[in-house]
């Protein structure tokens, strides 16, 4: 995968997630991500694929390779058209939840990466991007 090379994975099941996974680790490796930085892109990209299909009815991952001075990222984007979060802020403090889990996800999500936003419109979908740089601690701005 080239920077600015997009791919567009389906996620409607637990099949396409896991396809999701391995294509966001094989890019990372790509990337010249460390095992730890592999790893936090991944659970990230799990969890966003999980939300994408169980909360809003699926949807798409776009996976993107970025490049700055200091080196590459990757972009992922999650969109859905499914009802929307009406509270983003919520959403995104620990211990909530709409479902039976422990509400860390997209918190926990957030956390993993370096940059991340959600756009939702109740009714409307959600779009949440999530970006990780390869040895992020050496990181540059933009």
């Amino acid at each position: 995968m080239s920077p600015g090379d997009v791919t567009r994975l389906q996620i409607g099941n637990d099949v396409q997630i896991a396809g999701a996974r391995q294509a966001v680790r094989e890019a990372a490796v790509a990337a010249g991500f460390s095992l730890v930085e592999q790893t936090k892109i991944v659970t990230a990209a799990s969890e966003l694929a999980r939300n994408t299909l169980v909360h809003g009815g699926g949807g798409h991952m776009e996976l993107e390779v970025v490049t700055i001075s200091s080196g590459k990222g990757i972009r992922l984007t999650f969109v859905d058209s499914g009802p929307g979060i009406p509270d983003v802020d919520t959403a995104l403090s620990d211990g909530f939840t709409t479902g039976s889990g422990l509400g860390l996800g997209l918190g926990g999500a957030r956390r993993l990466v370096q940059e991340f936003s959600i756009d939702s419109t109740p009714g409307g979908g959600t779009t949440v991007t999530a970006v990780s740089w390869a040895r992020a601690g050496q990181r540059v701005p933009r």
